[in-house]
């Protein structure tokens, strides 16, 4: 259903300068990737690890195809997709550790992939956005990341914020909606407060790379975005924060019928544009 809603929501998919399948080592096996270059750019460029939504339960390389296009040809950058594993088959940590591999993988692997592995940054939108935020956390200290791309990320599984109250009705992510994800990716309440599911949560934040954090109006994961900028703020942490008040959750993946969608996807690759250099 995911897939089949594409054609409807987002816009025509634009060329690039290549695509390419590759597969990262993970701990139960082979974690496809595709590599997206942009049109026009030749020789070494930055990259932007992209993890995307769905909840930790639908979503794949597909359904983010035309993002990453956009995100790679607005960036002058490289986009590589993760297609890590899904709940409920693949419950926490599952996708957690299929992150943090395919990050260690392509850092590993940049000189042969054609990517300065001191311009790396890591991203996604909802479920990808928490897995992106986690990855910066695991891996700081590690990997030299240069940034993180969080677009209204989930990143707190145990607070009720009002957002989640006053949205709760709010398609296409519903309370109920949100609560189905958890329960499918994360199963028991008493394992929720753990960082790699509620990054928001983790003790410390410092040192974490630099930050564009965005949110939307009508989004039931509004207020926990927001916690989040403010909390990497706190820590000294480089925040970039940009709220779109009347969209809601999905919107960068609905351009062909939400105009914003396209305004958000040309804020989100401008601002990878500037900190990949």
């Amino acid at each position: 259903g995911m897939r089949r809603s594409r054609p409807l929501l987002q816009p025509e998919a634009p060329d690039v300068g290549e695509v390419k399948a590759l597969a990262a080592q993970g701990p139960a096996g082979a974690i496809p990737l595709r590599l997206y270059r942009p049109k026009g750019v030749t020789g070494i460029t930055g990259a932007l690890i992209f993890y995307h939504g769905g909840g930790w339960v639908i979503g794949d390389l597909e359904s983010h195809d035309v993002l990453c296009r956009d995100l790679a040809n607005g960036s002058g950058h490289a986009v590589i997709s993760v297609d890590y594993r899904l709940a409920p088959e693949h419950r926490f940590p599952a996708a957690v550790d299929d992150a943090i591999a395919a990050a260690r993988w392509i850092t590993r692997e940049a000189k042969s992939l054609g990517i300065d592995a001191s311009r790396l940054a890591v991203g996604g939108d909802s479920a990808g956005g928490n897995l992106a935020a986690v990855v910066a956390l695991a891996l700081r200290g590690e990997v030299p990341l240069r940034f993180q791309l969080l677009i209204y990320p989930a990143v707190d599984a145990v607070t009720k914020w009002a957002s989640i109250m006053r949205n709760a009705d709010v398609l296409p992510l519903t309370d109920k909606a949100m609560a189905w994800f958890y329960d499918h990716y994360a199963g028991a309440a008493d394992v929720r407060s753990d960082w790699r599911i509620s990054p928001l949560l983790a003790k410390d934040h410092r040192g974490l790379p630099a930050a564009f954090v965005m949110t939307a109006g009508y989004d039931v994961l509004m207020d926990e975005g927001i916690a989040y900028a403010d909390k990497l703020k706190a820590a000294g942490v480089a925040v970039a924060f940009k709220h779109y008040p009347g969209m809601i959750h999905g919107f960068i993946t609905m351009g062909k019928m939400v105009a914003e969608g396209n305004v958000a996807t040309r804020d989100a690759a401008q601002a990878l544009k500037a900190a990949l250099g």
